[in-house]
């Protein structure tokens, strides 16, 4: 029995850790995606070099993040045969279709186009290049809406029945699969997250230039952009963290308590928790600062309504307290942060001092990787607290291993950490370097628009081409 345990619980960290750094390159390209076709709209629009440079000077970075999200995420898929095959076997007639849909559909969608948006520059005109571009923003957000239904159903499954063999299996349309109880809220939550993060990037990496040399014109323009979204979206954020809580309160209860830190039921009014130190051993927690009725008003709208705690639910289904707690506040407190930021940015911009004001550059360079870290405490949050179910109150975590021994999975472990490491270190001092060089008024990669050099417009380069 103790070498089951130990092979589950290496299988889950294995896991754990593969889709932690996988996570970080699809939140990133997501919303870099979206930014470069903004980018391209407005040089097409105004024809101003400003924005084609700059749109020259993130498809490096682009490109890179996208391979390396592609080649971390493989693994995963690997793990689901090896590690995680009894949970493939009862979950595959409805897990299988959403991620064969997310390839036939976005991953396709996104190759098919990502080569005329990187090396098609030259080859073809404005326009249909800038639909390539469209084409790939479109795919990522695609990618992330079939990824999202399987997570989500997983975290909420709707729309199934047990059949003979003991599988999942559809109860009639899949619709209701998809569109499961905590899709829309976790979509929204997730692809907002995602465009947050890409603008405290780019917003840091302007930032940065900015502190060398506050007349570099694309630095500006990244900047000012970055800031917009950043003082826009933040706000919203917080609105669909909120939503989102409230569904997971309605629908996954245990994880909300440990959220909260609510080892006890509250008949009158429940604390909303600051900070504690959750012992579970002792069912309480130690040290806590906490501000009364708060957490009724938050999640009840009713200061007085009564809240259930974990001891209302069996041990046994209790999800890992401490994780949870701590990685929700590091996600509340980097977003409030983010809120603050974008505040400040708007003050700044009404004194006319955005690229005047050092304070602000700096907080926007310190900033720069808080959207990443965020957003794997997020997922922290949100896979932690299903547990220990892998399809929740439907299939357990201990019931989905491979009969595996630990010695197996250990290895593997350790080969996993090694290369993910390295190539994500290469990746990262890569990145890192471009991002370090200010942008120039002659973007030379991945190819020059000649008509841009030449001082064409738009226009007269469709004329030219003969169009699209």
């Amino acid at each position: 029995m103790t070498g089951t345990v130990t092979a589950l619980n290496l299988a889950r960290a294995q896991f754990a850790f593969t889709v932690s750094f996988h996570f970080i390159f699809p939140a990133f390209s997501i919303g870099l995606a979206s930014y470069l076709a903004v980018l391209e709209a407005l040089w097409l629009k105004t024809g101003k070099s400003v924005y084609d440079n700059l749109y020259r000077y993130w498809i490096k970075i682009f490109a890179i993040v996208f391979g390396m999200g592609v080649v971390s995420g493989i693994v995963m898929s690997y793990q689901f045969g090896t590690n995680w095959a009894v949970f493939s076997d009862k979950a595959g007639p409805i897990i299988g279709p959403l991620m064969a849909y997310e390839v036939l559909s976005a991953f396709f969608l996104e190759a098919g186009f990502l080569g005329v948006m990187l090396f098609g520059i030259k080859k073809v005109g404005p326009k249909l290049h800038f639909l390539a571009t469209c084409m790939v923003a479109a795919g990522t957000l695609l990618s992330a809406t079939w990824i999202l239904a399987a997570n989500s159903w997983m975290q909420t499954p709707a729309g199934w029945i047990m059949n003979e063999a003991g599988q999942f299996a559809p109860k009639g349309s899949w619709l209701e699969i998809i569109f499961n109880p905590s899709f829309p809220y976790r979509f929204v939550h997730t692809v907002i997250g995602a465009f947050l993060t890409t603008s405290l990037a780019v917003g840091g990496v302007g930032a940065w230039h900015l502190l060398k040399n506050r007349n570099n014109a694309g630095a500006r323009t990244m900047f000012s952009m970055a800031m917009w979204m950043a003082a826009l979206v933040a706000p919203l954020q917080i609105l669909a963290g909120d939503a989102q809580g409230l569904n997971t309160q309605e629908y996954q209860p245990a994880k909300v308590m440990a959220m909260e830190g609510h080892f006890d039921s509250y008949a009158g009014g429940a604390p909303l928790v600051l900070f504690g130190l959750p012992n579970e051993e002792k069912r309480r927690l130690d040290y806590s600062l906490e501000i009364p009725k708060l957490s009724s008003l938050v999640l009840a709208h009713d200061l007085n309504a009564p809240l259930a705690g974990l001891e209302s639910i069996p041990r046994r289904d209790w999800p890992p307290v401490a994780i949870i707690f701590w990685s929700f506040r590091v996600m509340v407190i980097l977003g409030l942060a983010m809120l603050g930021l974008g505040l400040l940015s708007l003050l700044a911009r009404l004194r006319g001092k955005l690229f005047e004001w050092p304070l602000l550059h700096r907080l926007a360079v310190l900033m720069g990787p808080a959207g990443f870290v965020a957003v794997i405490a997020g997922w922290i949050t949100t896979e932690v607290g299903r547990q220990p179910f892998t399809v929740y109150h439907a299939l357990r975590t201990a019931e989905s291993v491979s009969p595996i021994a630990s010695p197996g999975v250990t290895g593997s472990l350790i080969a996993f950490v090694l290369v993910y490491f390295s190539a994500f270190i290469s990746g990262a001092i890569y990145i890192l370097k471009l991002m370090a060089k200010p942008p120039s008024t002659q973007e030379p990669l991945p190819d020059p628009l000649p008509t841009h050099a030449a001082g064409i417009t738009p226009a007269a380069a469709l004329t030219a081409r003969g169009g699209d």
